[in-house]
């Protein structure tokens, strides 16, 4: 019953969200397309809750420009039709500087959202005015629906395909974004310890993080280890959250079949004792991803 619920109430969005782009469109009479759009997926299947990169690029058509500044969306659709995924974003270079001739070409990395659904998924792609969120650009593309496209497909596999790491100390417990609750972060404390099933081949360590860089004089300083070996060493001077991707060697991951994994930060501190709130708690940095991809 709930899972019904939820379908009708997400398949209802989706309907409400094309209705209105539709009518966006003018009727019959609709305008030509002011550039071209097409998305690259760096995995044409990938569990739920692992990263992927979408590549997009915009080409103006030749006399063409944006009146104004557009948002990019990306809808991820299940086979039914209901939206599973929305990703809205700015993308890096402001509509408004688009030009004909110059194609607009940026990679995002995200991570796929735990939903309810697995099996194949659609993905859509278009522009919509920033103060107008009804108002969509007349794009060239496959398989336009209400000025949305379909730029490529991806199958959603089971989040059990991943592996998982598994905090051992170190860490405070998760934290949300009011606004958003899907947003998840937990802060570390001078050294988080955790550990994760080798995957006996080259991999890649995903960290997510931002830290509190005004606070200090010189930054703090993050080391990852493998055991008792270095894999990265990088300063933590960002307020906004940043994404390192950090190699990880098949001799460096060892012959066991589990792998320990630590991320020390030097100096952690206590924000109330610096006079910046009434924190009590040790902190390092706040993670939002800690990820190990064998692909």
């Amino acid at each position: 019953m709930i899972e019904n619920s939820l379908r009708q109430g997400l398949r209802a969005a989706a309907a409400v969200l094309l209705v209105g782009a539709s009518a966006a469109c003018g009727g019959s009479g609709e305008a030509p397309p002011v550039a071209s759009v097409a998305v690259t997926l760096s995995k044409s299947a990938a569990p739920l809750g692992s990263p992927i990169d979408m590549t997009y690029t915009f080409d103006v058509a030749p006399g063409q420009s944006l009146d104004g500044q557009y948002r990019v969306f990306m809808h991820l659709l299940d086979a039914d039709g209901v939206l599973r995924w929305a990703d809205d974003h700015d993308p890096p270079t402001p509509t408004t500087e688009w030009k004909a001739g110059s194609p607009v070409t940026y990679t995002r990395t995200s991570f796929i959202p735990i939903v309810p659904y697995l099996g194949e998924a659609t993905v859509r792609v278009g522009l919509y005015r920033a103060d107008m969120t009804d108002m969509r650009a007349s794009l060239s593309g496959p398989e336009p629906e209400g000025r949305s496209y379909k730029v490529a497909s991806l199958r959603l596999l089971p989040q059990s395909e991943n592996i998982f790491v598994v905090l051992r100390s170190g860490s405070h417990a998760p934290e949300f974004a009011p606004e958003n609750p899907a947003r998840e972060w937990w802060w570390t404390q001078n050294e988080v310890v955790a550990t994760f099933r080798n995957p006996k081949k080259d991999a890649t360590l995903y960290l997510e993080y931002d830290s509190r860089p005004d606070l200090f004089d010189q930054p703090q300083v993050v080391n990852v280890y493998l055991g008792s070996q270095s894999v990265a060493t990088f300063a933590a001077d960002t307020k906004d959250p940043l994404l390192r991707r950090i190699p990880l060697r098949t001799d460096s991951l060892g012959a066991g079949d589990m792998v320990e994994l630590r991320v020390v930060v030097t100096p952690s501190f206590v924000p109330a004792t610096i006079g910046a709130g009434q924190d009590t708690r040790e902190l390092g940095i706040r993670i939002y991803h800690l990820f190990v991809d064998p692909s």
